[in-house]
């Protein structure tokens, strides 16, 4: 199991300590997402300014982070999100956690806010924070760079914020091995508002199983099968997520332009093969995964990691974009200046659809480019102000889609869920994935429950999309269980080959506090409902904020395979919350908080 210690960090008062886990917490909540979460929910006050000293930024890790175990390497940071006023909880790869779960610790809780720019070096059981004004305006991979240098440790590794951060944009993010994302919900402007620019780490121990036989086993098993499966052994690693262009785009639930279409006619113009064929230099695999859906690119002399296929559908066929190069030299961007490129590359969707209806007036481009779907220049020049929040629109863009449309009386144009920018599948073609947008705890999201993998990939089993019977189990079990996979420390991709089954062996032979599936899954459950209490405490109003837009419900697709539907949430949303355990208004019941023990 990776080390049971927690350290914390006050960046107020400087200082610093470590203490035991809390064993009661491992076992309901797992690790990770579930005990980072119930960590903000017992230490953060009810409606604090997620930009304030009094929120707290954890980052944190699973008991499986830093194993042998396919894609242990998952690190997660957890906070009040400034986006959506909820739960944020931001996912990514690389290498930094396992390099985490080397130094002993599990979780490291930042508290406070410092005088002037810092960054934390954490080595092993010791830790300083150190001065990091030379570092501050600098880009994610120039920050890198400098930090090694400063720690002179080449084999540290580096979380660091970049000017979007700095500037407290809702849509930065924290950048991972230059080119890894804890990416969703704003955590970066978090960072950025603790005057903290990175934290560094360098851990010389070594991760334990508790039952190294019965881990060996349960490698054998889950290995086989990701070998087995087409998706993780074949798709995934041939061609990224990016594969997932044309497969979508043929279902009719590809978003273009702002999500007034669900299909685009050049699609295979940005797909993974062409990508593939093009740009790629080579795969690129996070620590111990077998699956390297990683792309190296390079467009002329210019190299970087991605797109993936969210980043790739997001700032090109949802800004009307078709070639790949500057949707490439975007995405670079984001990585650079530390942005999430789902909610920037649907935030300048809805600036374009603003501007192209006469909503946006000219003045306020201050000499820019018109920002006009299918402009790579546009893109490319508007990405840039938004990351530093330069100018009237630069700023407004750095604010995220809800908030610059409704500065400019039109927040239909806003495509977004709890004012977080929807991922790239369009509900009105796949309607689970739409109610899953609707519930999730952090706003629009695919990664809380991923229902494209059964409605789209036929995984675990092939559900109809376009039908909504049944469709509110299967999201609460996928909700579950990601829940569970994200607190072990794994991630999410597995899912396409390994069961449940898969994931508590790992979890029951690797940590040890995890005795069967049953468990897990209630783990998983819980971990569900104590984020919604959060967000309740928070002003949720369900009845309110569980629902699409507008768009989405009432305007049929114009075109492709979906043609003429739209998403049917309201028949599925009073069924998931039957089967979830709550009332008819979204709320836990008092028996659902007893059988969970969060009463």
């Amino acid at each position: 199991m990776a080390g049971k210690m927690l350290m914390r960090v006050n960046l107020t008062t400087g200082a610093i300590s470590r203490e035991p886990l809390n064993e009661a917490w491992l076992k309901d909540f797992i690790g990770g997402r579930g005990y980072a979460t119930k960590l903000i929910y017992e230490e953060v006050p009810a409606k604090t300014d997620p930009l304030s000293p009094d929120n707290k930024l954890v980052l944190a890790l699973g008991p499986l982070s830093g194993s042998n175990v396919p894609t242990g390497g998952r690190s997660m940071a957890v906070t009040k999100g400034p986006l959506t006023g909820c739960i944020a909880c931001s996912n990514t790869g690389g290498f930094w956690g396992a390099e985490f779960a080397r130094t002993g610790n599990m979780f490291l809780v930042v508290e406070g806010k410092a005088e002037k720019p810092v960054y934390i070096w954490i080595r092993d059981d010791k830790a300083e924070i150190r001065n990091a004004s030379f570092a501050w305006g600098m880009d994610t991979a120039v920050s890198t760079d400098r930090l090694l240098k400063d720690v002179d440790d080449e084999k540290a590794r580096v979380a660091c914020i970049g000017p979007s951060g700095e500037k407290l944009s809702k849509i930065a993010c924290i950048i991972n091995e230059k080119g890894r994302a804890m990416g969703r919900s704003g955590v970066g402007a978090v960072m950025g508002s603790k005057n903290l620019k990175a934290v560094v780490v360098r851990g010389t121990g070594s991760w334990t199983a508790s039952d190294p036989e019965g881990l060996k086993e349960a490698l054998r098993v889950g290995m086989q099968k990701i070998k087995e499966n087409g998706v993780t052994s074949q798709g995934l690693p041939a061609y990224g997520t990016a594969v997932l262009v044309n497969i979508v785009n043929a279902v009719g639930g590809y978003p273009y332009r702002n999500f007034q279409g669900g299909y685009m006619a050049e699609a295979d113009k940005q797909s993974g093969e062409t990508l593939a064929a093009t740009l790629l230099t080579g795969k690129k695999a996070c620590y111990a995964c077998p699956i390297a859906c990683g792309r190296g690119t390079k467009v002329g002399d210019k190299e970087g990691e991605g797109p993936e296929y969210e980043s790739l559908w997001s700032l090109g066929s949802n800004c009307g974009v078709v070639e790949l190069e500057p949707i490439t030299l975007a995405n670079y961007l984001c990585n650079e200046l530390g942005m999430d490129t789902i909610s920037a590359g649907g935030t300048i969707s809805a600036a374009m659809e603003l501007f192209e209806k006469g909503f946006l007036p000219a003045a306020d481009l201050e000499g820019g480019p018109e920002p006009k779907f299918g402009s790579g220049e546009a893109l490319l020049y508007w990405v840039e102000k938004m990351g530093h929040a330069e100018g009237k629109l630069g700023k407004l863009l750095a604010e995220g889609s809800a908030r610059l449309c409704e500065a400019y009386g039109h927040p239909e144009f806003s495509i977004t869920v709890k004012k977080q920018e929807l991922p790239a599948y369009d509900p009105r073609c796949v309607q689970g994935i739409g109610l899953t947008y609707a519930t999730s705890n952090r706003g629009a999201c695919h990664v809380r429950g991923y229902m494209t993998s059964a409605e789209v990939l036929g995984i675990p089993e092939k559900l109809d999309p376009w039908v909504t019977e049944g469709k509110p189990a299967w999201t609460k079990a996928f909700n579950d269980l990601t829940a569970a996979i994200d607190s072990s420390g794994m991630c999410l991709f597995t899912s396409f080959a390994l069961s449940a089954d898969d994931y508590a062996a790992f979890l029951k032979a690797g940590a040890g506090h995890i005795g069967s599936t049953e468990e897990m899954m209630k783990c998983g459950e819980r971990i569900w409902n104590l984020e919604r209490l959060f967000n309740l405490r928070e002003g949720l109003d369900p009845l309110k904020d569980d629902t699409l837009p507008k768009r989405l419900l009432e305007e049929p697709l114009p075109e492709g395979a979906s043609k003429g539907r739209v998403s049917q949430l309201p028949k599925m949303l009073p069924e998931y919350y039957k089967v979830r355990g709550w009332d008819e208004g979204g709320i836990p019941t008092e028996a659902k908080l007893r059988e969970l023990g969060l009463e």
